[in-house]
């Protein structure tokens, strides 16, 4: 009679993942609960500061949690600041071409750096490194004379040109590492089989860069959102063409400053940002965790 042998059963898929201590689960979770606290702390304060009357703000002892609180100031702000639409139109206007502008330029640039080896090439990807280094305040007295002579001063171009400029960059960096995972045997059997570089750029390379570009597009638009204050407020002095950080000055009053309507007015500024981030958020966590896998 055949012996029947039995096989110690493996170890479970849990116990052979889970190699943390429960105090380590604990310590780890808490540093989380710690920089959240840390990181949306400002954004829940604004909130409540949005739905609590003036008098609230000042008194004595100071109250976190409103009292009495309404979403007045999110109705009081378009009467107080009427091109308070405007300004947030011209905010994503702004962004929506820089951002435009900056995936046109840094698509090719990026494929060009992470396929061909041409002199200068590390030269190039060091200063533009290095640009990334210089705030926009030291250049702003020659930007203000180059657009001057353009005669781009008091227009939306004042605010795109280098604002583009600027994120072009660190785009072309983010760009081309993403690029550079893509195989190039890709690329040799489209040249096998007759493709231009520029038909193989767009029939083979773009579909596969594609969640690597809309992570440079994401960056892009919520960079340009976030550095329009500076270029804005040397570069133009026509209200029409002010964006929200700018117009956001309408609430600083003489005598009295706003608080309450200028967060409501900064939380609904930021809501195209928030609209954008959550419609591609599926493309980028995908090209933000592109790379993580050994291939």
């Amino acid at each position: 009679m055949a012996q029947v042998t039995t096989r110690p059963r493996a170890r479970s898929t849990k116990a052979m993942i889970d190699r943390y201590k429960w105090y380590e689960v604990v310590a780890l979770y808490a540093g989380m609960a710690v920089f959240l606290f840390f990181v949306l702390a400002p954004f829940i304060e604004g909130f409540l500061v949005s739905l609590k009357p003036l008098s609230q703000l000042f008194s004595t002892p100071y109250n976190f949690i409103p009292q009495n609180g309404s979403f007045d100031a999110y109705f009081q702000m378009w009467r107080s600041v009427p091109m308070l639409g405007m300004h947030i139109f011209n905010s994503f206007f702004i962004s929506s071409v820089v951002t435009l502008i900056v995936v046109i330029i840094v698509v090719p640039a990026a494929y060009a750096f992470a396929r061909f080896q041409f002199a200068g090439s590390g030269l190039l990807l060091g200063m533009f490194l290095a640009v990334n280094m210089f705030s926009g305040a030291v250049l702003l007295i020659p930007l203000f004379r180059l657009m001057r002579q353009l005669m781009l001063l008091n227009t939306y171009w004042a605010m795109i040109v280098p604002g583009a400029a600027f994120l072009i960059p660190s785009s072309i960096w983010l760009l081309r590492t993403y690029m550079m995972r893509i195989p190039r045997e890709l690329d040799e059997a489209a040249w096998v089989d007759g493709a231009s570089r520029l038909y193989t750029l767009r029939r083979v390379i773009l579909p596969l860069a594609m969640p690597g570009i809309v992570v440079v597009a994401i960056m892009t638009f919520i960079g340009a959102y976030a550095q329009q204050f500076i270029f804005a407020l040397t570069f133009n002095s026509r209200t029409e063409f002010m964006p929200l950080p700018v117009g956001l000055f309408a609430f600083f009053g003489k005598q009295e400053v706003q608080w309450n309507e200028l967060m409501a007015a900064s939380f609904v500024g930021i809501l195209p940002v928030m609209i954008v981030i959550v419609f591609l958020q599926r493309y980028l966590v995908a090209g933000l965790t592109a790379g993580a896998v050994k291939q």
